[in-house]
Formats: C-alpha cells, structure tokens, sequence
C-alpha cells in the first residue's frame, strides 16, 4: 500500500515507514502541501495512494465519496511522529488488510 500523508503529519515519517510502505509520499513532496483537501483526494485517486492524515474533514470526505482512495484516519491529538510511526508500524497487517478490502474505505487508527 502506497501511502500520501497529510500535510498535518510530518515528513520525515515517510521516510521512516518506506520500508513497509514503498513508494509512499508526503503531500510536501508532491506539490500539494498547501493544497484543498479535493486536489489531494484528486491526486491520491489519480496515483493510488491511501490518504492518511488527522484531519476530521479528510475524514469527511471519506464519508461523502467513498473510496477510492481510502483514508486512514490517525485519531490521535498532539503526539509525536515517533507515536504516529510506532501504531502505523504496530497495525501495518490491519492496513494491509485493510488495502485489500474491497467495501472498506476508511480505517481510524489510534
């Protein structure tokens, strides 16, 4: 599963999950760190990535469009991308579960 993480998530953390999500990307990276939630939603349909992000209006969208792409939503407040690194590493076979689930188009985290 190829990730594109939120502009509300650290860019560093892309570089610390790319060994169990190759080929992800930070919305930095790509051009789009002060684009609308719908030109991400664009672009993670276009290149297949899953959205993840702490944004309750990401969420929202979820809700509204379905997949794809999906979105895995990290519930958490302030915390540290080493917090955010160690769930998304703790539940990488519930994503990958997840990625393969065709009805499913939103995964809370926390």
């Amino acid at each position: 599963m190829r990730l594109l993480l939120d502009q509300n998530l650290s860019p560093p953390l892309n570089e610390l999950l790319a060994e169990l999500f190759p080929g992800s990307m930070h919305v930095k990276d790509v051009g789009l760190e002060s684009a609308t939630d719908d030109s991400v939603w664009a672009d993670a349909t276009m290149h297949r990535f899953a959205i993840v992000s702490k944004d309750s209006d990401v969420r929202q969208h979820s809700f509204n469009y379905g997949h794809p792409p999906k979105v895995i939503w990290v519930r958490f407040g302030n915390c540290s991308t080493a917090e955010i690194e160690a769930v998304l590493r703790r539940l990488h076979d519930d994503i990958v579960s997840f990625e393969q689930d065709e009805q499913g188009s939103f995964l809370a985290v926390s």
